[in-house]
């Protein structure tokens, strides 16, 4: 398997992690080592990646960093009731190009996929989200990317590839894979009017820090329809972490990104999580904690997934039709876990085998709008996006 990309976890991490009670997370993780080498993945469901790449952060003046803080944190937490087997791989390191480092991610996380394990990556600069939509090409004809920030990140294409810029570079690069992409927690003051405009006109969802704080479960049905899950720590407020991490008073508070990263666990479509714009600093222990505590509710999410989307069979779910403005909405109910689908009419001629592809994750929110005459956004949006 060619994992050559992959330098293993650092001694001084694994001295450290044998101090520890064996009852730990790092006690009971497969590490890549220098003298044991890459693990056997065989029974592995979740693989932790770092990628030490920042050169096409804007801000980039040269410095280096490394991820020992947030492993140490994260070894030392207590594993729920997981039944999942989760591996470090250790790092990518930088490779003679930023190119060099794209590819090398892309590759790792293509055979991560290929292999059904969902890669955690734990990285430097955002941009990194561009290589591992890149690794989708070959196995998913469409995918949804989620992005937790407070700006968009679409910039002018037109430019070399940067943090605050690789959106466009997705948008706009041929093969066309991306379906939708949706951002949570984004701040209007950080965000042009073209940028929120343009959002708009492409059909992406955008959920305003404001909506989310007020209504943290809002970003449930949007996890549940991701492939691709990519988190800025640009989107946590600068009270919950270190000082060269701090860039604005208002965002989530942590309670509420680790619930966030919860529903992505959650979520069945879910095939890999980033967590970017790491900046390690001297008093680092606020900012790896609570990247380790992200991870570890990603890792609890994944082990309480529950397959409730085959609405195959009659009894595990109850069908409602709401008739609004000549339209048919059909919603559909899962009654082993009480989530909530709405259908969306975009493919002609439909099997009922492809039933499921046409079944947008929505809340129960939603059914008592359209109950009440109004056409819920979500529905709305992919609606037009189908019949452009």
């Amino acid at each position: 398997m060619n994992f050559n990309f992959l330098s293993p976890v650092q001694d001084l991490v694994l001295a450290h992690n044998e101090l520890l009670s064996t009852q730990v997370l790092g006690r009971k993780l497969k590490i890549h080592s220098k003298q044991q080498g890459v693990p056997n993945l065989d029974d592995v469901t979740i693989a932790i990646i770092g990628v030490l790449e920042n050169r096409n952060d804007v801000d980039y003046i040269g410095e280096e960093f490394q991820l020992s803080e947030i492993r140490k944190a994260l070894y030392a937490l207590f594993p729920g009731n997981w039944h999942h087997t989760v591996a470090d791989l250790g790092d990518i390191l930088k490779g003679e190009s930023v190119e060099d480092t794209y590819f090398a991610l892309q590759t790792t996380i293509t055979i991560l996929l290929e292999k059904k394990i969902i890669p955690i990556i734990i990285g430097g600069s955002q941009d990194l989200t561009y290589a591992n939509y890149r690794a989708y090409d070959n196995f998913a004809p469409m995918v949804n990317i989620v992005n937790v920030d407070n700006s968009f990140d679409l910039g002018d294409s037109a430019k070399p590839i940067k943090n605050k810029s690789y959106l466009g570079k997705i948008i706009l690069e041929e093969p066309y894979n991306l379906f939708n992409y949706s951002t949570l927690g984004y701040q209007t003051y950080f965000n042009s009017q073209e940028e929120i405009d343009l959002m708009d006109k492409l059909y992406f969802e955008a959920y305003r820090l404001g909506e989310i704080s007020n209504n943290i479960s809002l970003a449930e049905p949007t996890m549940r329809d991701a492939n691709i899950v990519s988190m800025d720590l640009r989107s946590v407020r600068s009270s919950e972490v270190s000082t060269r991490q701090k860039f604005s008073p208002n965002g989530f508070d942590g309670k509420e990104i680790c619930a966030i990263s919860r529903y992505a666990g959650i979520s069945n479509k879910v095939s890999s999580f980033g967590i970017y714009e790491y900046k390690p600093s001297k008093d680092d222990d606020a900012t790896a904690m609570l990247i380790a505590q992200i991870i570890w509710y990603f890792i609890e999410g994944v082990n309480c997934r529950v397959k409730d989307d085959n609405f195959s069979e009659t009894s595990k779910y109850q069908k409602f039709t709401v008739l609004i403005e000549e339209q048919e909405l059909i919603f559909y109910k899962s009654n082993q876990t009480g989530r909530w689908w709405i259908e969306i009419p975009f493919l002609p001629n439909v099997n009922n085998k492809l039933k499921r592809h046409t079944l947008l994750p929505c809340m129960h929110e939603d059914y008592s709008d359209a109950s009440n005459g109004k056409i819920p956004e979500r529905w709305y949006k992919a609606y037009k996006k189908n019949s452009v």
